[in-house]
């Protein structure tokens, strides 16, 4: 199949002089179209880097990072700006305009696009909202809604634009057990009907199911899964 992403000895660090520090290792990672991919590991190993240099939040220093088509090592501010309009993002915090309404919340995901009528963008917000179990909570605000009920919306608002890829950093870290199940099950069965892949980085042990596969991630390196030696080798 097709690959989504595509990485080849990618290296990234922090800091300077002194307190350079390198938080990704030749990364090796290849992820096919349609495929759900969970990135776990300790604190501090490297998955929200990476995440957010696929997502083109911040610059790749060297190495090969192809995300859906584009090479994103080198990359300038327009064309990170134009490739994150190809993704649905999915964090921890919600995110959402706590003085704009769920709808008006999910309509954000398509004004980007600039490509949607406002009659469009409206319609298709509220069939969204819906598929996500908040039918009746169209013009509420976030003030008035639960944990569980907020990060539905942000998922509507991520996948409102059909994105081909979508990544997610940490997205059941604020929710309840039931609340946790029912928002990935969520993003799983949106995903795949819209032929999605999906990038998740996560601690919660109980969502590792919904994955085609679970890499690990330990001091800045990929490893080949859960099951994989100590041996740091990069997951292919």
């Amino acid at each position: 199949m097709a690959a989504s992403i595509e990485i080849d000895g990618l290296q990234h660090h922090y800091g300077r002089g002194a307190l350079r520090r390198q938080v990704l290792n030749d990364i090796q990672l290849r992820v096919t179209e349609g495929e759900i991919v969970l990135l776990t590991g300790p604190s501090g190993s490297g998955k929200t880097t990476l995440l957010n240099l696929i997502g083109g939040l911040r610059q790749g220093e060297c190495g090969s990072l192809r995300v859906l088509g584009r090479e994103l090592i080198g990359a300038g501010d327009r064309q990170l700006s134009e490739a994150r309009r190809e993704h649905g993002y999915i964090f921890q915090a919600h995110n959402l305009h706590r003085s704009l309404t769920a709808l008006q919340n999910v309509r954000m995901g398509m004004e980007v696009q600039g490509t949607f009528s406002a009659a469009e963008m409206n319609h298709r917000a509220a069939v969204m909202l819906e598929q996500v179990g908040l039918a009746d909570q169209l013009h509420q605000f976030p003030d008035q809604l639960s944990g569980g009920q907020k990060q539905r919306v942000a998922v509507a608002r991520a996948l409102v634009h059909e994105p081909p890829l979508v990544l997610a950093d940490e997205p059941t870290a604020a929710l309840d057990s039931r609340s946790g199940r029912d928002v990935v099950t969520l993003m799983q069965i949106l995903a795949r009907e819209r032929h999605s892949t999906i990038v998740l980085v996560t601690h919660d042990n109980r969502i590792l199911d919904i994955a085609d596969r679970v890499i690990t991630m330990e001091d800045g390196y990929l490893r080949r899964g859960c099951q994989a030696g100590p041996d740091q080798t990069p997951a292919l």
